[in-house]
């Protein structure tokens, strides 16, 4: 943990970069380059100054705006198989089409008339039936493509258009207005595509991980000079990079366990899902955060009750529990939302699994959603309904996204945010 002297210290050289001067050019010569330091992880991890990568631009410590609240971004990269999660267990369409993988209707946790969650999702029916976990099925983009590169770009970006290079979340920054240092958090290593252009958007795995591992005069004095009169971007990234690290510490001192009751998995998402519920519980204005879980293309022996999908799935589910256990009663003002770069195919393939598909799944949880329901239509799986052998898309994504928006984060218009797009709120948000 670094001290009080320690932030101190922090903060006073990166005000003295600010102030820019030329001293120790010595130090250039002896191979500490500003290059060289920022070279070594993209920005921290080397020259003993930083633990973990943080990828920030233009980044600031203003007062919060905004109205309090947190959207959590969850994607589910690999293409999310949503009719083997929220199954039609009884639909003889879908029996016949998933074969061995079909999922028996007596081993659902019921959910409505129509659909069962897969028995490793048990996790999540303490929310469903709480009121605080919402689905829409049959979601998707009208224009998507069965390309994960493709796909990924255009959800993440929220566009149709390959024009738009900014993420959809960027934008949503971009109505707000600035906040924290920590408004905006990517966990991971990279700044997810969805807030691919937004000022100020940070990349790390984990805030206890911002650390100065040496404080001493000379190291204070050469990040000092390190950053003076750069006129490029890197010495914009050397004086956020400080500047992350000096607001960290007063968030490490808070909430270093999650709360009593919150098992997280021990895969590594577990604790980068714990960590944006850190960073909640200390106010540190927390507007956006973003999490990537993989895994989820299987073309291959998947499973049914058992198998690779089942344990995916318990590992999701048990993640997304243990997060709404750990925040409390903040869950009245935070929105997780999941979501894939496409569904699954209706029928198995050769290989005891399944191909890229259209129609997916979204979970909504917090608070604010209009939880115990299936939202939106279902297009059903006869196969006049089917778009070439896939579940149909009559659910349009930005739709969800832009609702979620609009009424955990106080948003206006949406326009600027789904461009081209008209929006028509599903009724996912009470």
């Amino acid at each position: 943990m670094t001290s009080p002297a320690q932030s101190r210290a922090i903060i006073a050289a990166a005000e003295r970069v600010k102030t820019g001067h030329a001293e120790q050019e010595a130090l250039w010569r002896h191979g500490f380059t500003r290059r060289r330091f920022l070279a070594g992880a993209g920005m921290v991890a080397t020259a003993g100054l930083g633990s973990q990568l943080v990828t920030s631009r233009y980044a600031f410590a203003a007062p919060a705006t905004g109205n309090g609240k947190t959207l959590v971004y969850v994607f589910l990269r690999g293409g999310f198989d949503g009719l083997g999660t929220v199954i039609p267990g009884s639909d003889p369409d879908y029996i016949a089409a998933r074969g061995s993988m079909a999922i028996p209707s007596g081993s659902l946790l019921n959910l409505d008339r129509t659909f069962g969650l897969h028995p490793s999702v048990a996790a999540l029916l303490p929310l469903w039936t709480s009121g605080q976990l919402g689905i829409v099925h049959a979601v998707g983009a009208t224009e998507s493509s069965r390309s994960h590169f493709d796909a990924q770009e255009q959800v993440e970006r929220g566009v149709a258009s390959p024009g738009t290079h900014t993420g959809w979340l960027a934008r949503v920054l971009a109505e707000m207005g600035p906040g924290t240092t920590f408004r905006a958090v990517s966990e991971g290593v990279t700044v997810a595509r969805s807030l691919a252009g937004a000022p100020g958007a940070i990349a790390m795995s984990g805030i206890g991980s911002l650390t100065l591992l040496d404080s001493q005069p000379a190291m204070l004095t050469a990040l000092e000079s390190l950053f003076t009169g750069l006129d490029d971007p890197a010495g914009a990234h050397g004086l956020n990079t400080l500047q992350a690290m000096a607001d960290a510490i007063p968030i490490q001192a808070q909430f270093p366990t999650p709360a009593p009751g919150a098992v997280y998995p021990n895969d590594g998402v577990g604790d980068r899902m714990a960590d944006i519920a850190r960073l909640i519980k200390a106010d540190a204005g927390l507007r956006v955060a973003t999490l990537d879980i993989g895994g989820w293309d299987m073309h291959t022996n998947a499973g049914a009750v058992t198998g690779d999908m089942a344990n995916n799935l318990a590992a999701l589910s048990q993640t997304l529990s243990a997060f709404a256990t750990d925040v409390g009663p903040r869950i009245s003002d935070v929105t997780v939302v999941t979501m894939s770069e496409f569904g699954r195919r209706l029928a198995r393939n050769g290989s005891s699994g399944t191909d890229h598909g259209k129609g997916g799944v979204m979970f909504l949880l917090g608070g604010g959603v209009r939880g115990g329901l299936v939202h939106g239509a279902w297009p059903g799986l006869a196969p006049a309904a089917l778009v070439q052998g896939d579940l149909a898309t009559p659910n349009d994504y930005r739709d969800v996204l832009g609702e979620v928006a609009q009424r955990t984060l106080g948003l206006g218009s949406l326009t600027s945010v789904f461009p081209g797009h008209t929006y028509r709120p599903l009724g996912v948000m009470s």
